[in-house]
């Protein structure tokens, strides 16, 4: 761990130390200690890595150094001789420092599509609420969103509904749930924050078949953060789980009516920058909502995720992710691909690339 932990520290100062004077690489370290596989691929040493993320270990280390990370459709690539977490959202993905590598290990990893025709996204869903409420604002992503999908495919093709007034009207479910939600005084979207506490509860309870006799018996040294969360799982109360599954259900069906197998879900990968090591509890919580607010919506809906770097702003690499229906993972790719060249140059518009203290 020791001998990873300085390889890590080495690469983050490499990639970052050109564009800062003080470079953040112990609160990055914090967030990024377990994800040495991300750190690699942003190295100069190597292209691709795969990864595994049920709730997001691909998705978030990709963000935080600046690469390519796909999560691609729960059960479209084999977890065999994986050990399992959570059996109904784990996947295996992979890392990419460009979308050449990318294409290149998608190409031998997904499925052959039965249609190889590349198409155009009809629209792209793109929710204010998801970026202002759980996004960073000082980041620029959701206008620089707006205008590359304007510029790229044409402003019909632009939707700005709100996801979680969608969710809360074609998800009946939710409203079993939301009052516990809705009262809090942190930033929040009540019908995403629901999605999030449902996916966690099912993760928790097949955790807990998978791993709790064995936690319990072997009695593991566990780290700081992970001791506790795995604790707490293990004599978590199971719940409404015909509720959750109904819940799960719905969400998908919904979220598909949504996107459809020709549209794009845009949203934040992460809610911007990483957690300092210090971090007060409240914000800490805080944090860990909005990002489980974004990342179960492809976690409990079982759709892919791409998260595509823009840049380094403020020191920290910063990314948006692109969503696509279950199955459509090449589409997602082909999307990306077009639409990506538009999302830097857009970005240097919004970002003012005067400023010494952002790059490409």
């Amino acid at each position: 761990m020791g001998r990873t932990r300085t390889m890590a520290r080495r690469l983050i100062r490499a990639l970052l130390i050109e564009s800062l004077e003080d470079p953040p690489v112990d609160q990055l370290l914090q967030l990024l200690q377990n994800s040495s596989t991300s750190l690699w691929v942003s190295s100069p040493c190597t292209g691709s890595s795969p990864g595994t993320d049920t709730g997001g270990s691909v998705r978030v280390p990709a963000a935080y150094c600046g690469i390519f990370g796909l999560r691609p459709s729960h059960g479209l690539v084999s977890t065999e001789n994986v050990i399992p977490m959570s059996q109904m959202f784990d996947t295996v993905g992979w890392f990419a420092r460009d979308l050449s590598m990318l294409s290149c290990v998608s190409n031998v990893l997904l499925p052959l599509a039965a249609d190889n025709t590349i198409k155009q996204p009809t629209h792209v869903t793109i929710p204010k609420d998801c970026f202002e409420i759980l996004g960073s604002l000082s980041d620029q992503t959701y206008q620089i969103l707006n205008a590359s999908v304007a510029k790229r495919f044409g402003n019909d093709a632009v939707d700005n509904r709100n996801l979680g007034e969608f969710v809360s009207a074609n998800v009946p479910t939710v409203g079993k749930f939301i009052s516990d939600f809705s009262r809090s005084e942190a930033p929040s979207v009540p019908a995403l924050s629901v999605i999030s506490y449902v996916m966690r509860c099912l993760q928790r309870s097949e955790f807990k078949a998978n791993h709790g006799e064995w936690v319990k018996t072997v009695k593991p040294n566990l780290g700081p953060g992970i001791r506790e969360r795995v604790h707490e799982a293990i004599a978590s109360e199971d719940g409404p789980m015909e509720d959750f599954h109904v819940l799960k259900t719905e969400f998908k069906s919904a979220l598909s009516a949504l996107i459809k197998d020709d549209g794009i879900l845009a949203i934040p990968t992460v809610p911007g920058s990483p957690p300092k090591l210090r971090m007060e509890a409240v914000a800490l919580e805080n944090f860990r909502a909005r990002a489980f607010s974004l990342l179960s919506i492809a976690g409990l809906s079982g759709f892919c995720q791409l998260s595509i770097p823009l840049g380094v702003r403020h020191g920290v690499p910063v990314s948006v992710s692109l969503v696509a229906c279950h199955g459509a993972d090449r589409f997602l790719l082909s999307v990306a691909q077009e639409l990506y060249g538009t999302l830097k140059q857009e970005t240097k518009k919004a970002w003012s690339w005067s400023s010494s203290d952002s790059s490409l």
